[in-house]
């Protein structure tokens, strides 16, 4: 099905959390061309079983987070900044979002965002899978695809590590988002661990987010918390060392919009993990386009890179891609491709990609108004 079920311009809908400042941003994209605002589907009422397409829409489904109700709804714990619960989410997200694909196939509307490759993108085991099997570059991972071995605890994730040659490995959630449950975990020799987390450990062992970045130096104190992790479902990755920018680690978040790379942000940060909300900093994207082509790469065929993964899925029109230049900036492997990662405020589109004044929701709106959603799922 076209992007724009009906003859004429499109009639957009958007599910989201209604005071969100995504709902916000890409209401503003809608307006800015001219079109009716977008009707709001309220994650809380499609939970609940009582919201849907209409016929006749064009549907983005947005992030359901940063709203406590939802949360509970979805995870099932009445704390947001609580870690665990993730395979929960993951459980009722996808058959959330599986719902609203099969009331828009019978209602004639299109979503923007295909139900199955929602859930690849958001269990990292499979993504990674799906990413490798399709010659994108990626950090080695022993979890990697269906057929993957469980992680049940500490156990598993030391022998993992060790039979794999990984003495430095990121530790993840298979279904977490914006760096929850992440640990950068550093071995040398039995006894011999430490990790840096954004996870903090309650006296009565439960888990909460922090936006403080810690050290961790014991193997007890990394153990118990990754044991706590472990049922929810664990991703393992090598810890590649990454190309840096005035002595801080650096990575690009790039975004994908109907198959071209359309906006760039460089990431930087004094820990492994760069996510701003984690102290990390926008970097120079000059400076980093600069630092490839003086070592003798090219920042084209960088970007092609993130656009192989997101070819990966076809049926959705926008992805983020975390992607991790190595030291000297040459080489190039891809994190994460994420669902939602186009939240990136004031941030204009990249010379040549066609979305050149645009931001983020402005160019995913040009991209149907001019066909690209489909020219995507076809070129796929």
């Amino acid at each position: 099905m076209s992007p724009s079920a009906s003859s004429g311009p499109p009639r957009f809908a958007v599910v989201g959390n209604p005071e969100n400042r995504r709902v916000a941003l890409f209401q503003d994209a809608v307006r800015a061309v001219g079109l009716p605002t977008a009707r709001i589907v309220p994650w809380r009422d499609v939970l609940r079983g009582g919201a849907g397409p209409l016929p006749g829409e064009t549907v983005r489904i947005d992030s359901p987070g940063e709203n406590a109700e939802v949360d509970r709804l979805l995870r099932g714990l009445t704390d947001p900044t609580r870690v665990e619960g993730t395979a929960r989410w993951y459980e009722r997200f996808t058959a959330a979002v599986r719902a609203l694909g099969h009331t828009a196939a019978s209602a004639g509307a299109a979503l923007l965002d295909d139900p199955e490759e929602l859930a690849v993108l958001f269990d990292k085991r499979l993504c990674h899978g799906v990413l490798r099997e399709s010659g994108v570059p990626v950090p080695e991972s022993p979890t990697s695809g269906p057929s993957a071995p469980a992680v049940r605890g500490w156990d598993d994730v030391r022998t993992l590590m060790h039979e794999h040659r990984m003495p430095r490995a990121f530790v993840k959630l298979a279904h977490g988002s914006s760096a929850s449950g992440v640990l950068a975990v550093e071995t040398a020799g039995r006894g011999r661990v430490r990790a840096t987390t954004s996870v903090e450990r309650a006296e009565d062992g439960r888990l909460f987010n922090s936006l403080r970045v810690r050290r961790l130096t014991t193997e007890r104190e990394v153990a118990a918390i990754v044991d706590t992790l472990a049922p929810d479902g664990l991703h393992i990755e090598r810890w590649l060392p990454k190309a840096s920018q005035q002595g801080r680690v650096a990575d690009l978040r790039v975004v994908v919009t109907g198959g071209r790379a359309t906006h760039a942000v460089v990431r930087t940060s004094r820990s492994p993990m760069t996510n701003l909300h984690l102290g990390g900093s926008r970097g120079d994207l000059a400076a980093a386009r600069a630092a490839v082509e003086a070592a003798g790469g090219s920042w084209q065929e960088m970007l092609a890179v993130c656009e192989r993964a997101s070819a990966c899925f076809p049926a959705t029109l926008c992805v983020g891609v975390d992607l991790l230049p190595a030291i000297g900036w040459r080489r190039f492997a891809v994190g994460e491709v994420n669902a939602f990662g186009d939240l990136l405020p004031r941030l204009t589109g990249l010379p040549g990609s066609g979305a050149e004044g645009l931001d983020t929701y402005a160019a995913q709106v040009a991209a149907v108004l001019h066909g690209r959603s489909r020219n995507h799922r076809a070129s796929a």
